[in-house]
């Protein structure tokens, strides 16, 4: 891409000027591709601090229309959104925070049949689905494509994030090998989300990305960071590869070339 404009180090000018950013920091954010799977109450905070951050491209997949239940807690979309799809109202929220962002939108359900061409195509990946079935996928994909990626979930007053760098540190499935069984779980329109937590986990899935793509800082590979907001506690968890993972360990490795 093209070198910062004046009008953009003004824009970045608080980042800019920060010890290992610069504007070296700031070109590779421009540089940069994101692809965030999820437009509602993760999506909403993280594809908005990664506009505001000056990314360069950012992909939204998504393919459900605005409801009013949404509203408490996705924040790209507003009252006059409802109905419409979530595709449209978060590429005009993002474009009204930062024209100089490319948003490219895919308004499909990621699928098995579908995730390899959406996801090869960007530098890294934000996962802020709401299903097992979807965070699966992803993992398997991004590992597969070795693109890192940010994943998080959310329930109640909670919340947990880790980072995945594929054969650097543990994917999903080295820690949570199966999805649970169908009915063993809540559904997110049975268990309820206050909705300032996925606006601070979207957040931090946010900052994950972005010291990624700068290459700054220490990213939550191998640790689970679980949030209790009733408490208002963090929790750091750490965690290892499987060798026996069947999408990133031995033997997957060795097909790979990893």
């Amino acid at each position: 891409m093209a070198h910062l404009s004046q009008e953009e180090k003004r824009r970045y000018s608080r980042q800019i000027i920060i010890p290992g950013i610069g504007e070296e920091g700031q070109q590779k954010l421009k540089d940069a591709s994101v692809l965030v799977i999820g437009a509602g109450g993760l999506g909403s905070p993280a594809a908005l601090y990664l506009a505001a951050a000056g990314v360069g491209t950012i992909g939204i997949v998504d393919s459900d229309d605005v409801e009013i239940s949404n509203l408490q807690r996705q924040v790209l979309h507003t009252t006059a959104d409802i109905g419409r799809p979530k595709i449209v109202s978060a590429e005009r929220t993002i474009k009204n925070l930062n024209p100089n962002v490319n948003i490219v939108t895919y308004g499909e359900r990621l699928t098995a049949d579908n995730a390899s061409r959406i996801i090869r195509d960007y530098d890294l990946v934000v996962d802020a689905v709401d299903n097992f079935q979807a965070r699966y996928i992803v993992n398997d994909t991004c590992v597969l494509l070795r693109k890192s990626l940010v994943e998080a979930g959310v329930m109640r007053f909670g919340g947990m994030v880790m980072t995945i760098v594929p054969f650097r540190g543990p994917c999903y499935r080295c820690i949570f090998p199966d999805p649970p069984a169908p009915g063993s779980y809540l559904a997110p329109g049975e268990a309820g989300i206050i909705g300032a937590v996925p606006g601070m986990i979207g957040s931090i899935e946010a900052l994950e990305a972005i010291k990624l793509l700068i290459g700054t800082g220490e990213p939550l590979v191998g640790r689970l960071l679980l949030f209790d907001g009733l408490d208002m506690r963090f929790t750091e968890v750490s965690a290892g590869r499987n060798p026996e993972c069947p999408v990133c360990g031995k033997t997957a490795r060795a097909s790979t070339g990893a």
